[in-house]
């Protein structure tokens, strides 16, 4: 598994499957109450998930953790 952060969109994106290819992702779910995307691939296996408003969305030590494991 793998984390980003993108400080200037404020998202982290979860790898399930690293790396995700090109095209790979089929199927987007967006989670109607909360700012969270699904990434499927073409069999419904979830390949990542992406954390929206990550700043205001995830607890401090978890994005603390997501910043830290994107500079390594």
């Amino acid at each position: 598994m793998r984390i980003t952060y993108d400080k200037e969109a404020d998202a982290v994106y979860i790898y399930v499957k690293y790396p995700i290819k090109n095209g790979e992702s089929k199927t987007q779910v967006s989670l109607d109450d909360y700012p969270i995307i699904l990434d499927f691939d073409k069999k419904s296996k979830l390949l990542g998930i992406e954390v929206l408003n990550a700043s205001k969305t995830l607890n401090k030590n978890v994005l603390k953790e997501a910043i830290t494991s994107a500079h390594q």
